[in-house]
């Protein structure tokens, strides 16, 4: 918990670190009663003079979890008093129920020492100013993950989209983000979508220099709109590293609920989220995020943040778009429904294994566990395979996939990639994908069975704000999530699959049917005349499709 209580040191704070401001102010609403207030490095100390115990008096708050603190005068000219307001989400437990989440704290103090207004206003943003600098030192840790910071102050477009979800996103920016990013000192745009593809086209025209950071209200469609708007670009290489933020406003809202996991915090849902969002938006720390590139036979190439599903998790997403009125639950609904009538989808799919360098830090982490049947092996970086010859940089021949008779390697010739197609897509160039007419190198694994249930390829960690689908996931690890259930599973294990990935448990179930593999680049073949592709949630041409991994290509505000 970092809202706390502790004994008061004038010299020393309750965090242990030194106190570089000390003053005595009333607190707003009551001014007879007085507190002492000290800042130190880490936390915001304050003391009520009063006469209760000591303990009950004194509320230590960590700087990691304030937004912003401002300075200001009232309109009244009688008054000459000065205040600050400092504001805090830190987190607390819930009333009602087990678990905790951020929850707004505001500290206002009245500051009426001296005569001069003037001064006393001096002194108010002196103590503003001073709380903003120490929280903005102040985060929350990233292990192994690179940071920058979004510039203070900063300009930000916010995008939202009205109709998605229960059509309850701009009731919840009034409520929520709009006083969040006023707390935080945040100047920003507001920009209503008011058709399919508005995001897009604006994206594709718009003078970037007037903004810092692009920021998503929605569900993860109008995300998908912007970053392809911003790689349809001519200036799209500086295009695409404009920081990308996300709100959570729609149904699935499942980056939003990545963004939360990747902070480190216990699930929460709802508006709960959205205030977990809007608090890690307001920290302003930037991430690299992946992008994957997907080819489909005639239509232009896509890029995608989230996912690529074919099969049983396509069909749920899109048949269940009728239920939206019901928000999240719609996928439930939409589960249930498709299980009673469980489809076989016939196709053929392989995958370029995940490479890694001589250091173990490219593609895949240090320690990596891998899934196939219930059958689980950790990988050390001793017993990764690099070989070099002579002046030959690096090359990596870990295979990440469960060689079993599931799957083999394809002997057919090796190719060299064709790029004259590639080279005029607009974008980066991909490195390992071939023309679709093409066959695959051998350095591919072809799956051997035909007959599947889903086929899910994750960018993220998380399906929808419920579903962890991909718990080993982590921002801009280069990697794509690959997961196909083969035919064969009973009605009851795929329900037991679904309910087990709520927490991220898919993986060390007893399904015999579910495989994972951890690739940089996939091939899917589908041999049914007809059915559903997904890319980020989104229907694309159905027919022959394949995508690849390009690391780190956008930016992400992950706090």
């Amino acid at each position: 918990m970092d809202e706390r209580r502790a004994e008061p040191d004038r010299r020393i704070g309750g965090s242990g670190s030194p106190v570089t401001l000390f003053g005595e102010f009333t607190i707003i609403g009551n001014r007879k009663v007085r507190c002492s207030v000290s800042l130190t490095e880490r936390d915001l100390l304050i003391q009520r003079f009063a006469s209760a115990p000591v303990g009950r008096n004194k509320v230590v708050l960590s700087l990691k979890d304030c937004i912003g603190c401002r300075a200001y005068r009232t309109d009244d000219s009688s008054d000459t008093a000065a205040y600050f307001s400092a504001y805090f989400y830190p987190l607390k437990r819930r009333w009602m129920s087990s678990g905790v989440s951020r929850q707004r704290v505001e500290h206002c103090f009245r500051l009426s020492a001296l005569q001069d207004p003037g001064a006393n206003l001096e002194e108010a943003e002196k103590w503003a100013r001073a709380v903003r600098e120490r929280s903005g030192r102040q985060r929350y840790p990233r292990d192994g993950v690179s940071v920058s910071e979004l510039p203070r102050p900063c300009r930000m477009m916010l995008l939202v989209n009205p109709q998605s979800g229960k059509g309850q996103a701009l009731t919840l920016y009034n409520n929520h983000i709009q006083r969040l990013l006023n707390e935080a000192g945040i100047q920003h745009t507001l920009v209503i979508t008011e058709r399919q593809n508005h995001a897009r086209e604006l994206l594709r025209e718009a003078d970037l220099s007037q903004w810092d950071a692009l920021v998503i209200m929605s569900g993860d469609g109008l995300l998908y709109e912007v970053i392809n708007g911003l790689l349809e670009r001519p200036d799209w290489e500086e295009a695409v590293q404009i920081p990308l933020g996300i709100l959570p406003g729609g149904s699935g809202n499942a980056l939003a609920a990545s963004v939360h996991h990747y902070s480190g915090a216990s699930p929460v849902y709802s508006e709960e989220l959205l205030v977990s969002c809007g608090f890690l938006l307001c920290k302003g720390l930037v991430s690299h995020m992946d992008l994957v590139s997907v080819h489909l036979s005639s239509s232009p190439r896509l890029f995608s943040f989230l996912s690529l599903a074919w099969g049983f998790v396509a069909d749920v997403d899109i048949e269940s778009e009728k239920y939206r009125h019901a928000g999240a639950a719609r996928f439930t609904v939409g589960t249930l429904v498709r299980l009673a009538s469980l489809r076989i989808y016939k196709g053929k799919l392989a995958y370029l294994p995940a490479a890694v360098d001589c250091n173990g830090e490219e593609g895949l982490r240090k320690n990596t566990t891998l899934h196939c049947n219930n059958q689980a092996s950790s990988l050390s970086p001793a017993s990764l395979l690099c070989h070099r010859g002579g002046d030959t940089p690096c090359e990596n021949t870990l295979h990440n996939y469960c060689h079993s008779n599931n799957s083999l390697k394809v002997r057919k010739a090796e190719n060299t990639p064709s790029r004259s197609a590639i080279k005029s897509l607009p974008g980066p160039t991909d490195s390992v994908l071939l023309p679709l007419d093409q066959p695959l190198p051998s350095s591919w694994v072809v799956v051997q069975e035909e007959d599947f249930v889903l086929m899910l390829a994750m960018h993220q960690s998380h399906l929808a704000e419920d579903l962890l689908a991909a718990p080993e996931a982590t921002v801009g690890d280069g990697i794509i999530h690959l997961f196909y259930v083969r035919a064969g599973i009973s009605r009851g294990a795929l329900l037991r699959l679904f309910l087990a990935m709520e927490k991220g448990a898919h993986l060390a179930t007893n399904c015999q049917h579910l495989v994972y593999a951890k690739v940089q680049a996939l091939r899917l073949e589908p041999h049914s005349p007809k059915g559903i592709i997904t890319v980020d949630g989104e229907v694309v041409e159905y027919g022959p499709v394949q995508a690849e991994v390009h690391r780190g290509l956008s930016r992400l505000i992950t706090g």
